[in-house]
């Protein structure tokens, strides 16, 4: 298994306001001392703009860059989402970062609420999830779609609807997922040849019916510890682990707990705890 890291793991979040925010210091080191060899970008401001300068900070820990987390808005015919992920290219391209993980945003701070999407709407989401894709194919880099809480795509129609009706590869975040109605297991064994990237999460399935039901807002619910190290939640992480590998699968597992933190952790406590026993059940499931 390829495993490697991502900032929010540590609390690192592009939404405002959503917590206490560690340097990047501080994440990259202790991402190198978990034995982790590589890492997502986090959101923008976290790593060095500079595509040179982000390849110098990441080899002074020894890290490596897999890809990062783009939220785009996809669905609004008056704007078009080429521009702006081809001006976010050469930081991928310089790190050797291979993967977009686009996310069908909604134009909106936070994941917390979402407009509902009409027929016009879908239509030019799915166009433009297919231009993406052929963008990142001219430059050798992957496109995936992540369905993700809060955002255009979350619930499973919406999913089977991104696979029904675009070509692009989806990144199989097991959390987001499974909070959407989805059961990310059974999506990996039905579709693994559309699983171009992984995000792997563990879920309390209590909170998340209750994220899903509204009876509880997406935000609260991290805050509160709806995500938990892996194998300690609800989510068959083995049997995702499985499907993929014996389909073939040899992309990445990107280890994602989302966190929010209130203050600063002391040092070799809070998110890190975490990480370093997700670590330890994937060594018992890794094939």
């Amino acid at each position: 298994m390829r495993i490697a890291g991502a900032p929010i793991s540590w609390g690192v979040c592009e939404v405002p306001g959503w917590g206490h925010q560690i340097s990047a210091d501080r994440v990259l080191a202790e991402m190198r001392d978990s034995g982790l060899t590589a890492t997502e970008f986090g959101p923008d401001g976290f790593l060095a703009a500079d595509p040179a300068a982000r390849v110098t900070q990441l080899d002074g820990y020894g890290l490596g860059a897999v890809g990062g987390f783009v939220p785009v808005v996809l669905h609004d015919p008056g704007h078009d989402p080429v521009p702006g992920v081809e001006a976010l290219l050469d930081g991928f391209l310089a790190t050797g970062a291979g993967v977009l993980v686009f996310a069908a945003a909604t134009g909106t701070d936070g994941y917390d609420t979402r407009p509902d999407l009409d027929e016009h709407g879908w239509k030019t989401l799915l166009a433009n999830l297919d231009r993406l894709a052929a963008l990142a194919v001219r430059h050798g880099l992957t496109a995936t779609l992540h369905p993700h809480v809060g955002t255009m795509v979350e619930r499973s129609d919406e999913v089977r609807r991104v696979l029904a009706g675009s070509a692009i590869p989806l990144c199989l975040d097991t959390g987001h997922l499974l909070i959407g109605g989805t059961d990310p297991a059974a999506l990996a064994a039905e579709f693994p040849h559309r699983v171009a990237h992984v995000h792997l999460k563990d879920v309390d399935a209590a909170w998340a019916d209750r994220v899903r039901s509204g009876e509880v807002a997406y935000t609260a619910a991290v805050a509160a510890g709806m995500y938990r190290p892996l194998g300690q939640g609800d989510v068959d992480i083995a049997g995702i682990v499985v499907a993929l590998t014996d389909a073939g699968y040899d992309g990445w597992y990107v280890l994602e707990q989302d966190a929010v933190l209130a203050a600063e952790p002391a040092p070799g406590r809070g998110p890190v705890s975490d990480v370093l026993a997700s670590l330890a059940y994937l060594r018992t499931v890794s094939p």
